[in-house]
């Protein structure tokens, strides 16, 4: 079995317009969901061996954020292709893993669509197509090795957005 945990990315700043789409920062409640994540990925046993991240500032600002509270230290890998990326380069990243739990972080559009196209049933969630900063989709694929991961054939273990789980 694998296992993928999908977060997209938590709230990013906008303070400076000047600054390019590619270096926007986290702002306080993305720093803050961010923190909460981890804490909920820890609690929930969802404990990643590698972590597929955008090379974003907001990317990393997110896995920086979220990766005190979990135990080990998983394999970072910064992905300039998860940078806007559509669901079939997503993938194609996703099947060069190489532990059995991996995060990917990344970006809307495209991780809404890939959450979509990889399960077999969505949650019964309101967010899920929306995909919010921060959510998170759990998933597991019945497959030996990342190369077979393919889409409709994951199955949904957990999917949550910040504002559930932020004190």
């Amino acid at each position: 079995m694998k296992r993928l945990i999908l977060t997209r990315h938590a709230k990013s700043s906008w303070d400076d317009p000047a600054t390019p789409d590619h270096d926007r920062p986290l702002n306080d409640r993305g720093k803050a969901a961010s923190a909460e994540l981890g804490i909920w990925l820890a609690s929930r046993g969802y404990v990643p061996g590698e972590v597929l991240c955008s090379d974003a500032l907001r990317t990393r600002g997110t896995w920086s954020g979220l990766a005190p509270a979990l135990p080990g230290t998983p394999i970072l890998h910064l992905k300039p292709a998860l940078y806007h990326a559509g669901p079939d380069v997503m993938l194609a990243v996703l099947r060069h893993a190489t532990q059995d739990c991996v995060m990917m972080i990344g970006h809307n559009p495209g991780i809404a669509e890939f959450a979509a196209r990889l399960v077999a049933h969505a949650p019964l969630h309101d967010d899920f197509s929306r995909y919010p900063t921060g959510a998170t989709l759990v998933c597991d694929f019945v497959a030996d090795r990342w190369e077979d991961a393919a889409f409709g054939e994951s199955t949904a273990v957990d999917f949550v957005v910040p504002a559930e789980i932020i004190a």
